[in-house]
């Protein structure tokens, strides 16, 4: 093939293109956070399916082939993302209790946290349930850690539940994650909005509904602890 002159300069043009592209660095301060942070950034605006490791690897700032020293694929990119979600949501209930005042504020307010969470980062939470969903356990969920469903448990116990009776406290706990669950897949709904601007809005709501679930431990009064 003979190369016309503008040929040849398009052709080297392309050359040092791709070179530079595969000259960007393996590694940029911490890659595997960066990667992280970057597919978070791609999933909140383009959803799930727009998920690569070469289109994380752009959004990142490096070359192709990085994203392969911390992720052999996309599920395990996935899962990575899908923990640091859970960590999310952990910080936001550990928010919620702290913040709040008396016991009735604390209970309904994790819950609210919560919705407010799945209601902020639809995306990220699919994936975290995407990704737990065959799993023996929600990570960071078991009887000795420090995440999310232990939030739960705690603020059962704070309310009165009986921390020795293993079976009725996770029970209880159970019954209060699937509500709060069940209420972020629903809480949009458009017919709940005249009862939303009956009782004062959209967290008035909420509060409302979690108090009306009777989902908390056997023999906790609030009236009395409120």
């Amino acid at each position: 093939m003979i190369f016309t002159p503008h040929r040849l300069t398009s052709s080297v043009i392309h050359m040092r293109d791709t070179q530079a592209a595969d000259s960007r660095p393996y590694h940029h301060g911490d890659l595997r956070r960066g990667l992280i942070e970057a597919a978070r950034r791609l999933l909140e605006v383009d959803g799930p399916t727009a998920l690569s490791l070469r289109a994380v690897a752009r959004e990142a700032g490096v070359s192709p082939a990085a994203p392969y020293h911390h992720f052999k694929d996309k599920s395990q990119l996935l899962n990575a993302v899908a923990m640091e979600g859970w960590q999310m949501l952990n910080a936001s209930l550990t928010k919620a209790r702290e913040s709040a005042g008396s016991l009735r504020e604390r209970l309904s307010g994790v819950g609210v946290a919560y919705v407010s969470f799945a209601r902020d980062h639809p995306d990220l939470y699919r994936v975290m349930y995407d990704c737990s969903r065959e799993r023996e356990a929600l990570p960071n969920s078991g009887a000795d850690d420090d995440g999310p469903f232990c939030r739960v448990r705690d603020s059962l116990i704070e309310a009165g539940a009986d921390p020795t009776d293993w079976a009725g406290l996770e029970l209880a706990s159970v019954a209060a994650w699937c509500a709060a669950h069940g209420l972020a897949e629903m809480a949009s709904f458009p017919q709940f909005q005249p009862l939303k601007d009956a009782v004062g809005g959209e967290e008035a709501f909420l509060r409302g509904v979690f108090e009306h679930m009777g989902v908390f431990a056997k023999g906790i009064n609030l009236r009395s602890k409120a």
